[in-house]
């Protein structure tokens, strides 16, 4: 026998129709308080038994994506993109250092370097260095260098041009800067870490996608690890 069977998805029924009921409303432009088909229509335009459908909803329900109103139906609260802010959120009111948000970061901005390599502009790197001669300023003046260091992060992101990648590091950047508060408030951080985002822009410039990868992810492990071990 030739080729290779897929791999079975093993999760719950209920979990993948949940699943992609999100994806439904995240690609179908639906707002909040707009109103959902019944479970009877869903179950036929999924293809699933009604009892998956009323599990699926009742996930999103428990994750304050959708309100069920008695009598009258199933109506969007919050589109399901907002919830990974609220959750990183939850997570970093109560604990800054927890590594979900670290490992994260590592893995979303990484990613954006990489791309950054591949296709940032002229534009784009003059904003990457504005952002590190402002971080320069602020480390000069005695200031932990926030300003700059969140226009850094964020100047790589959009130097990626993926708009998904964006959207998520957007949504989570009240967190992501709790964090950087908490590394960069430790002596000698600042100076360090502005060494390692002009290495960053060098290899960005320089259109050498892993390079970029490498030391962004050495740049954010060096700077968080210590703080998660802690």
């Amino acid at each position: 026998m030739t080729g290779r069977m897929g791999q079975v998805d093993r999760r719950p029924l209920y979990e993948q129709v949940a699943e992609r009921l999100r994806e439904f409303i995240d690609t179908s432009g639906m707002q909040p308080g707009d109103k959902l088909s019944n479970v009877r229509d869903l179950a036929i335009e999924l293809q699933v038994g009604r009892s998956s459908v009323r599990e699926a909803i009742n996930a999103l329900r428990a994750q304050r994506i959708v309100e069920v109103r008695h009598g009258d139906g199933i109506y969007l609260l919050r589109r399901p993109e907002d919830v990974i802010e609220s959750l990183a959120t939850e997570l970093v009111e109560t604990h800054v250092d927890h590594p979900y948000i670290w490992e994260t970061r590592q893995a979303l901005e990484t990613q954006c370097a990489r791309l950054a390599a591949a296709h940032a502009t002229v534009e784009d790197l003059a904003e990457l260095d504005a952002a590190l001669e402002q971080m320069g300023s602020e480390i000069e003046n005695g200031l932990p260098g926030l300003d700059g260091d969140r226009r850094f992060h964020l100047g790589v992101a959009i130097a990626a041009h993926n708009p998904l990648l964006l959207r998520l590091l957007k949504g989570l950047r009240v967190s992501l800067d709790r964090t950087s508060e908490t590394s960069l408030t430790r002596p000698g951080q600042p100076a360090s870490s502005l060494d390692a985002h002009r290495g960053i822009v060098e290899a960005i410039r320089a259109h050498e996608a892993t390079d970029a990868a490498n030391r962004m992810l050495a740049h954010l492990v060096g700077t968080t690890d210590e703080l998660v071990r802690r």
